[in-house]
C-alpha cells in the first residue's frame, strides 16, 4: 500500500514539473522580445527606423518592422490582395471609409510593431512561420474600431481561416491573382449580426490575434499618433519581464521537484 500511495505521489510531482517546463514562450530573453519582428513574407529580420511610412503606419518609423514598400501596399489593399470589398456582390455597398481606416491601422500594427515578441507562436502556413496569439488589446480601441464597422458587410467571422482563395483578375494589383472570396453557402451580414458584440469582434476576426483587454489593465494601442513615442513599448515590457520571471520561476520550481523526487526515490 506504502508503495503504491509513493509511486502515486511520484507521478503527480512528475506532472507539476512537466507542466513548469511549458510555462515559457518562444524566449525567455527580454532584449529579443522587445526587438521582435515576425517571421513572416514582408517583415524585416529586427525592427530599425525608417525615413517615412504611409499614412496610418507614419507612428512607427523610429522602429519599425516594415519598410515604406510594405506600407504603401498597405494602403492600396495589394500586399496580400485581400479584399475588404467581399460582399459587394451581394449588398451592393463598399466597405465604409472609417471601417477600412481602422483595418489600416490594425494591417499597420502587424506589418510594423516591434512589440509584439511576448505574444508571438509558431505557425505553418506558406507566407509566415510565427504570428501573434492574444495581445492585449485595449477595449476602448476595439470598441471604437466595431463601431466604425457595425453597419458595414461582412460573410464570415473569422477571416483567417474561413474565405476561399480563388483566382480572380479584379485583385487591387491589376493582376491577375488569388483573392479571398465569401465561403460557399454563406450570407453577407452586418458586422453587428455577424459578431454581435466588440469583444467578439476583436476576439475572432483574425483568429484570436487580439484579447480584447480593459482599458484599466496593460494594454496595446491599436494605433497612436507617435507624437509623444510609441506607447506599446511599457506594455511590451511589462509582458517581457512577466515572461522572464515566469520562467525564473519555472526554473527554480523544477529544481525543487527534482531534488525531492531524488531525495524520494532514495528514501
Amino acid at each position: 500500500m506504502r508503495m503504491k500511495k509513493n509511486m502515486h505521489f511520484l507521478s503527480f510531482l512528475l506532472i507539476v514539473l512537466q507542466c513548469g517546463m511549458g510555462l515559457g514562450q518562444k524566449t525567455s530573453n527580454v532584449d529579443e522580445l522587445l526587438n521582435w519582428c515576425l517571421d513572416a513574407r514582408h517583415h524585416k529580420t529586427l525592427p530599425g527606423p525608417e525615413g517615412n511610412l504611409f499614412k496610418q503606419c507614419t507612428p512607427w518609423k523610429t522602429r519599425a518592422c516594415c519598410t515604406e514598400e510594405v506600407t504603401r501596399k498597405i494602403h492600396e489593399d495589394s500586399l496580400y490582395s485581400f479584399n475588404f470589398n467581399h460582399c459587394m456582390h451581394q449588398t451592393r455597398k463598399e466597405m465604409s471609409r472609417e471601417c477600412h481606416r481602422h483595418f489600416k491601422q490594425d494591417h499597420c500594427f502587424y506589418e510594423c510593431s516591434p512589440n509584439i515578441g511576448p505574444f508571438v507562436v509558431s505557425e505553418k502556413r506558406s507566407w509566415r512561420k510565427e504570428r501573434y496569439f492574444n495581445v492585449p488589446l485595449c477595449a476602448s480601441d476595439c470598441v471604437a474600431w466595431f463601431n466604425s464597422c457595425a453597419d458595414d458587410y461582412t460573410c464570415t467571422d473569422n477571416w483567417s481561416r474561413n474565405f476561399e482563395w480563388l483566382e480572380s483578375s479584379q485583385c487591387t494589383s491589376g493582376t491577375k491573382c488569388k483573392t479571398n472570396f465569401c465561403p460557399k453557402g454563406s450570407d453577407c451580414k452586418t458586422f453587428k449580426e455577424i459578431y454581435q458584440t466588440a469583444q467578439n469582434f476583436c476576439e475572432k476576426v483574425w483568429d484570436h490575434s487580439w484579447k480584447y483587454t480593459n482599458d484599466s489593465s496593460p494594454c496595446m494601442r491599436l494605433w497612436f499618433d507617435g507624437i509623444t513615442g510609441n506607447p506599446n513599448d511599457l506594455i511590451a515590457k511589462h509582458y517581457a519581464f512577466k515572461i522572464a520571471g515566469a520562467e525564473s520561476l519555472s526554473g527554480s520550481l523544477q529544481l525543487l521537484i527534482a531534488v525531492v523526487v531524488l531525495m524520494w526515490t532514495v528514501y
